[in-house]
């Protein structure tokens, strides 16, 4: 038997993966993103709107301005909360489903290969996917920029692109959760549709609801924003961008004045939980599925 045969096998929940298993999934994945008319869509739709923010903002200020936080970088930071969250929980909540009607994800599972490598290797592709999407949305930013001589920081664009994937791959793994939790694409696009409002537009509305209710004090305000990995990523952004959080109201200048630089840190960790605790659920669900 080959080395490759062979494979690499670690112990996870006391079943072995072998890592060569997933990277055969995640080179399926790969193929089948760029086969998909979807990812196409969102993303040359996110590099059109990145394209246009950029242009309409480059007149009065470049990405990010001398020490501060510009209007494009502002701008570009929404369209992430928007667009890529979308983008990333509708693709990680239809993979499976598709899959499970086609009929391909049996066909998959009836060769010597396991649910969790199935799980892992599909995270990981989308992952990939969604970076490549990313970088071709900040690219064309970044280009158009400095086409029209305005100052662009390529550490600016990396930085905010780390921050956009880290938020996609929260994003993917609670689409995963929904995917192996429904059987049908529509029910499941539906489903992450109804998240995703909910994490974009009912965190805010329900947050200054509670403030007005109950006068929730500062600190509260803030632990209860930044919980939601998008807020959580308009934080950290921020912070990585240079800008300052007073934009954030009382709850952006509580953070300043009691965690200082650590509150982008903050923002990071409540992203990395967020990738970590759905997918774990994902993996849970389904590695108990009975049925196809």
């Amino acid at each position: 038997m080959s080395e490759v045969d062979t494979g690499v096998e670690e112990q996870v929940g006391g079943e072995g993966v072998e890592f060569r298993l997933i990277r055969v999934i995640v080179v399926k994945v790969l193929q089948e993103s760029l086969r998909d008319r979807w990812f196409w869509l969102y993303t040359i739709g996110f590099a059109a709107l990145a394209a246009s923010l950029t242009l309409v903002a480059i007149p009065d200020s470049s990405v990010v301005l001398s020490g501060g936080f510009g209007r494009t970088g502002a701008a570009l930071v929404a369209l992430v909360q928007l667009v890529v969250v979308l983008m990333a929980i509708s693709l990680g909540a239809r993979v499976l489903p598709s899959e499970r009607e086609s009929g391909s994800l049996a066909f998959v599972l009836s060769q010597p290969i396991g649910r969790t490598e199935v799980l892992l290797g599909t995270f990981v592709g989308l992952g990939g996917a969604l970076l490549a999407a990313l970088a071709a949305g900040f690219g064309v930013a970044g280009v158009l920029s400095t086409l029209r001589d305005a100052s662009v920081s390529a550490s600016v664009l990396i930085r905010l692109t780390g921050l956009s994937w880290l938020l996609s791959l929260c994003a993917v793994a609670i689409g995963l959760v929904i995917g192996v939790s429904q059987r049908k694409v529509g029910a499941a696009t539906s489903t992450a549709l109804f998240v995703w409002f909910v994490l974009v537009f009912l965190g805010d509305l329900g947050i200054m609801g509670s403030v007005l209710a109950s006068r929730l004090p500062v600190e509260s305000l803030f632990l209860a924003a930044v919980l939601n990995p998008v807020e959580a990523f308009r934080v950290a952004a921020i912070v990585a961008l240079d800008g300052s959080l007073d934009a954030l109201g009382p709850a952006g200048t509580y953070a300043v004045d009691t965690y200082g630089d650590r509150v982008g840190l903050i923002g990071v960790g409540v992203l990395v939980a967020w990738v970590v605790a759905p997918l774990t659920l994902a993996w849970l669900v389904f590695r108990r599925g009975a049925d196809l």
